[in-house]
């Protein structure tokens, strides 16, 4: 691990172009939310400073986005939303058009290339991303975490699996377990954090599965079913995810 460098894209801007050539372990369908679909570009053409890049020698290991916004803005009082990802997602862009003073930093991915996971380069991008934000002053990271165990239980609550933890207090998931032990505290479940719908051709081309019958579909990689309507020709997927507070000070 001793050739790893972790960076922005703002100190590395030659890497833009490469950000997407890394292999990544999300399945196909979560690359087709409209938010995220509008608004990753932009997190590269204005937030440079805020995406980090794991390079060895060349080679692209690891990749994560955060965006600044205002959690304390008067309408917002701190609370975070139950629409999680896509609404911090919004949020950070209104922000930003608006002129907004930001006062949080919200992590919106940390992916590792499927060959590189197992050495820790999760843990020292949320590292990166902490150290960055305390840098610029902020006093709080939070994240809408998306626990790498919940596939295995898609049929699971995500409010019992997220507080679900061993025999040493840590939990159970653990993906969750490395922001705990980063200095996290798990806040709430965010129930609505991505939303995806389409045809049922899209989901049989996404998935290989048939989305024949009417009601929920398992689907590799997705944390919990897929609602299928076949009288209708579409299908909806909403994701929960897992809210998580990193206090810096």
């Amino acid at each position: 691990m001793t050739g790893i460098l972790i960076t922005t894209l703002a100190r590395r801007p030659e890497l833009a172009d490469r950000l997407w050539d890394m292999q990544n372990p999300w399945p196909a369908f979560a690359a087709h939310d409209p938010v995220s679909a509008l608004l990753y570009p932009w997190m590269v053409a204005e937030l440079p400073e805020y995406v980090f890049i794991a390079t060895d020698g060349e080679e692209m290991v690891a990749r994560a986005f955060s965006v600044p916004f205002a959690l304390h803005a008067a309408d917002r009082a701190g609370a975070l939303p139950a629409r999680g990802w896509d609404q911090v997602l919004m949020w950070a862009f209104a922000d930003r058009r608006a002129g907004t003073e930001p006062d949080t930093v919200s992590a919106i991915e940390i992916t590792v290339a499927p060959h590189r996971q197992g050495e820790g380069l999760a843990g020292r991008m949320l590292a990166a991303m902490r150290e960055d934000a305390r840098a610029h002053g902020f006093a709080e990271v939070v994240a809408p975490v998306r626990p790498n165990g919940k596939p295995a239980e898609p049929d699971t609550p995500m409010g019992e699996y997220a507080f679900r933890v061993r025999e040493d207090g840590l939990p159970y998931d653990p993906w969750l377990r490395v922001h705990v032990r980063a200095g996290a505290v798990i806040d709430s479940v965010a129930p609505l954090s991505m939303t995806i719908s389409a045809s049922l051709a899209r989901w049989r081309e996404w998935t290989g599965l048939p989305f024949d019958a009417p009601g929920p579909v398992r689907v590799p990689g997705a944390l919990v079913p897929v609602h299928c309507a076949p009288d209708h020709d579409h299908a909806v997927y909403v994701e929960p995810n897992v809210w998580v507070r990193h206090p810096l000070v």
